[in-house]
């Protein structure tokens, strides 16, 4: 899949990009406890998205790697769309 088709609401989203940007991690309350949490931006040819990385997935990835998320998923947050590994999808460096 390439990051243009990409919309709200999406369930096993499969796609690959390169790390653009990350965010400076910040720490939040979750109902599993509290959590660090950083957004990216992932490019293709198409397009690009942010992209939500929780815990240990911030220090799996730095600016410029090639990354593939399979069975991820979408929503708006702020009115942005967002793709979330989740817990039963993966982020792995190409």
């Amino acid at each position: 899949m390439k990051i243009n088709e990409i919309v709200n609401g999406m369930n096993n989203v499969d796609v690959s990009g390169e790390i653009t940007e990350i965010s400076q991690p910040r720490e939040i309350e979750t109902r599993f406890g509290t959590n660090r949490v950083a957004t990216a931006k992932l490019k293709d040819e198409t397009g690009e998205i942010q992209l939500s990385l929780w815990g240990k997935q911030i220090d799996m990835v730095s600016v410029g790697d090639k990354v593939k998320i399979v069975g991820g998923y979408t929503k708006e947050f702020h009115n942005d769309l967002q793709l979330n590994v989740g817990k039963n999808g993966s982020l792995s460096k190409e």
